[in-house]
């Protein structure tokens, strides 16, 4: 990946909606010029998007002088785009460098962006080097950026000094983006308080603090209360009673950002690493299992049960105890699954092992090894008088409620609610037609309801199973991500995570669970549709190895490509996986439009091993890389239409 191997494109000017983290200021190309420029194109809904905004920290934070990261904001929900909540996202998300807000997708348009998150490197005289989408990038973009560097220091085109970021001032109060909630023994409630990287105990009155697990700063540390650090945390679920004293912890914590799972002792405020090594899982790696002495014991067996700490996780979102399955069930939001957590009879006993998903990200149904999810997010076991031990789930992505249903020692899923990746709104009635938008939580009423926080919309929604229907229970919250359901006195009160407005807020149910039918309409992700034409279209996915860096081939092909169509008519051939980064496809030219849905990942290994500053270190391992991504392209089949379609991994 030279960078004089490109051809010298300019840069195109940054347009949008307005800026943030810039103190007012408007940027354009010509105030970054000296300066190497990474633009982030991503939404704030977006894993994958979350995930390169990690990636990316410390080589902003090392290179702060030289370097420049400008994230494009180019909303795939309508929500995204209000500017309040891009302001509130980035805040949530510590994102310390300059935001374009870009809700027309203007400049989205301008470098023929087509896949959250993409990523442009600009060098300091204002010509395009690179371009690459989806994840896994972080270890090209390091070597790159010293390329570019050493080049540009000796032409004497590199201007050291401070940036453009201007860090908004900083934020008080006792929660901050708070994510998910549950009640404790004694009438306490604990929040995972994701804003301060740590746990609140809160009074019951949702308000008064009682203590705080965890110190606040952002990491990866065991430990009693003011020792122990967190990232992000999320889910929150109790141990079951009868296995507290066993298994040593009472709560067990998705702790997000840290790709791990969490056990903490109420009695103490112990905070214990059960589950992931703290690195993320990388779909296809071969470094996902850890052998004892540190190195990579082989590709990931999904068939396996594996010992909780060998495994790396990705981004575990919520979890809840399955007496059925007896063991935890894990919302792995960051590959788009569900795990099993075995606390074991003590907690060096835990094992994990993959429940259900395909790691491709979409809406199908079926056994637990054949479904697929979109960032599942929110669970909660279903009651009432027909309760089977099933589980509810809401999939932010698909904007769906989906029932996870065991069957021995696997799962069954079907979707209630939602139609797929790109179909969103607030529409109520029956369920087949009803519509959510970006649904982080649940939670499950008396009755054999289930209430949703409908996040985007900012409502809690009822799914009623007896009459297959939806309807709306409350609006005009902020972000809610989770629901506590409290009955007292035969009243049913709701308790709501307003993640937005960093609070929790009490909602008392309508008589008789009767809520409005409302209907704000339907939605569907806007973006250009690429034109192509009718018959044979050369698909072509660029890739190539960072500088120091080999295709990685020891655990089988080191590159892998899948396709399919939304509808399936649309391609009448180049369906299916392969090992090749480019196929012939057959469009159909009696299909007017569709979606080409392309999941790519190459993997690559370092030729030397090097250290964390880039130097070769006999004493590492090699390290593994891999890029991966998912492309969802609108086309429209038209005579004029391109005979090559290309979407660069890294290029």
């Amino acid at each position: 990946m030279s960078t004089t191997s490109l051809p010298k494109v300019r840069a195109s000017e940054l347009i949008g909606r307005g800026w943030l983290n810039t103190g007012g200021r408007t940027i354009t190309l010509a105030d970054l010029r000296g300066k190497i420029v990474i633009l982030d194109f991503w939404t704030f809904c977006c894993i994958n998007c979350l995930h390169v905004l990690d990636e990316l920290r410390e080589l902003e934070e090392e290179h702060r002088d030289v370097l420049v990261i400008v994230g494009v904001h180019s909303p795939k929900f309508e929500h995204e785009a209000d500017p309040a909540a891009l302001a509130a996202a980035v805040e949530r998300y510590e994102v310390r460098h300059p935001v374009l807000d870009d809700p027309e997708l203007v400049t989205w348009g301008a470098y023929t962006a087509r896949a959250w998150p993409t990523l442009v490197v600009v060098d300091p005289e204002g010509y395009v080097v690179a371009q690459m989408a989806g994840e896994g990038h972080a270890s090209a973009i390091a070597a790159l950026v010293r390329e570019l560097v050493a080049e540009h220091d000796a032409k004497g085109t590199l201007h050291r000094g401070d940036g453009p970021y201007v860090p908004p001032e900083p934020a008080s109060g006792t929660l901050r983006f708070p994510a998910k909630a549950v009640p404790l023994p004694g009438g306490n409630l604990l929040v995972a308080d994701a804003g301060h990287h740590s746990l609140a105990e809160l009074a019951p009155d949702g308000e008064t603090l009682v203590r705080r697990i965890g110190s606040g700063e952002r990491g990866l540390v065991d430990g009693g209360p003011d020792e122990a650090r967190f990232s992000e945390p999320n889910g929150l679920c109790l141990v079951p009673e009868d296995r507290r004293e066993d298994i040593g912890y009472d709560v067990l914590v998705a702790d997000t950002v840290n790709h791990a799972l969490r056990g903490v002792r109420l009695a103490t405020g112990e905070v214990y690493t059960l589950a992931g090594t703290g690195e993320q899982f990388m779909v296809g790696g071969p470094e996902n299992v850890t052998s004892d002495d540190g190195g990579p014991a082989g590709p990931f067996d999904p068939a396996v049960a594996y010992p909780a700490r060998s495994v790396r996780l990705s981004s575990p979102w919520d979890v809840v105890w399955s007496q059925a399955l007896g063991s935890f069930v894990v919302a792995m939001a960051g590959h788009h699954t569900l795990w099993a957590f075995d606390p074991g009879a003590h907690r060096d006993a835990a094992t994990v092992r993959l429940l259900a998903g395909t790691m491709n990200e979409g809406l199908e149904d079926g056994p637990g090894g054949t479904a697929w999810f979109a960032q599942p997010s929110g669970l909660a076991p279903v009651t009432g008088p027909d309760a089977d031990g099933s589980l509810w789930l809401a999939d932010a992505e698909t904007s769906a409620l989906r029932v996870v249903t065991p069957t021995g020692e696997q799962v069954e899923v079907r979707t209630v609610v939602g139609e797929g990746l790109f179909d969103f709104g607030h529409r109520d009635g029956a369920a087949g037609e009803a519509l959510l938008q970006h649904p982080l939580g649940v939670a499950a009423l008396p009755d054999g309801s289930a209430v949703v926080a409908d996040t985007y919309n900012g409502a809690l929604r009822r799914y009623d199973p007896a009459a297959d229907e939806v309807t709306t229970l409350a609006t005009g919250l902020a972000e809610p991500s989770d629901v506590v359901v409290q009955v007292a006195e035969g009243t049913i009160h709701l308790l709501v995570v307003e993640s937005a407005a960093h609070r929790l807020t009490r909602v008392a149910l309508p008589a008789g669970l009767a809520g409005e039918v409302l209907d704000a309409g339907a939605h569907r992700v806007a973006r250009p549709a690429t034109e192509i034409a009718a018959g044979r279209v050369r698909l072509d996915v660029p890739f190539a190895p960072a500088p120091g860096q080999k295709l990685d081939d020891r655990w089988g092909p080191s590159t892998s490509l899948h396709v399919s169509a939304t509808p399936p008519e649309l391609l009448l051939q180049g369906a299916g996986d392969g090992v090749d980064l480019a196929r012939d496809l057959v469009v159909n030219p009696d299909v007017p439009d569709g979606v080409l849905h392309v999941t790519a990942k190459a993997a690559s290994c370092d030729t030397v091993p090097v250290g964390r500053d880039g130097q070769p270190d006999p004493d590492v391992f090699p390290a593994c890389h891999l890029a991966q991504q998912d492309w969802g392209v609108p086309v429209r089949v038209t005579d004029g239409g391109a005979s090559q379609l290309q979407l660069p991994l890294r290029g």
